[in-house]
């Protein structure tokens, strides 16, 4: 298959857009932004920070013109840790070549414009059909895309140690940070949350497996710092996310290798 030509204006992929301007530009061009429900919105307005990722793509070459479909998520990460998003899906099976966007909240209501957007498109989807699996080299660029890994730190300074309850008490995984570390970032005087660039995903749709990771980090009083390594994954037997948290960065990661290969899957 070639590589998918992309109608998607530079710059939407996370490169210094504030969230609620990311926001602004989704709804300025989907056709059906007012979709969205006000309390959704008003939440994603206030988030910390977002990213945008290619969840899955197809092409058709042998029509008069070429017909595209392709799916970004909208990842909305919050003050409280928790995260919101949106699935957009860009399509030129219109009667004109220009690009048509949709916006949604839920991956239901995504599934069926999605079919619908196939069924324009034509041709079957199924083994060996358009619908592959993202390429490594475009995975690759994308990555490329997001920019720095390590982002400047600029810490919110209220409410840092319910910020660190609230991360500790939804951590599921028994090996985490001890009462220790619990204590020590009681005294917590400002904490940074930053969205890792090192995405895992394995196959499309509701089935697929990924995992994330994110740093959080917390001032201490004298100018210290330590760090918190979340991993938020769906790599378990029911498919719900899971949040773990560890001390390290290297364990995170091989946490997620773990729970990979128990579950058959290669990140």
């Amino acid at each position: 298959m070639a590589r998918p030509a992309h109608g998607r204006p530079a710059g939407e992929r996370g490169d210094g857009t504030t969230p609620a301007e990311h926001v602004s530009e989704l709804l300025d061009r989907a056709q059906n932004g007012f979709e969205i429900a006000e309390p959704v919105l008003t939440r994603l307005r206030t988030a910390l920070m977002h990213q945008a990722e290619l969840r899955s793509y197809r092409q058709r070459n042998d029509e008069a013109r070429p017909l595209r479909c392709n799916t970004y998520r909208h990842v909305f990460l919050l003050a409280d840790g928790s995260s919101l998003q949106l699935y957009e899906l860009e399509h030129d099976t219109g009667p004109e070549e220009d690009f048509l966007y949709e916006l949604y909240a839920l991956e239901d209501a995504l599934d069926r414009a999605e079919r619908r957007v196939h069924e324009r498109i034509g041709g079957g989807i199924g083994p060996g059909g358009e619908a592959e699996e993202l390429p490594a080299w475009l995975a690759e660029e994308l990555l490329l895309a997001m920019g720095p890994t390590r982002p400047r730190r600029e810490y919110a300074c209220e409410a840092s140690p319910d910020h660190a309850r609230r991360l500790l008490r939804r951590a599921e995984n028994e090996d985490g940070p001890g009462e220790v570390v619990r204590e020590l970032l009681q005294g917590a005087l400002g904490h940074h949350i930053a969205l890792i660039t090192k995405p895992r995903r394995r196959g499309a749709g509701r089935d697929a497996t990924w995992c994330r990771f994110y740093e959080h980090a917390f001032l201490l009083e004298g100018g210290g710092e330590v760090s918190l390594w979340e991993l938020e994954h769906n790599m378990n037997t029911d498919g719900r996310l899971v949040c773990e948290v560890y001390l390290d960065e290297a364990e995170a990661e091989v946490a997620a290798d773990r729970h990979a290969r128990a579950q058959g899957v290669e990140l």
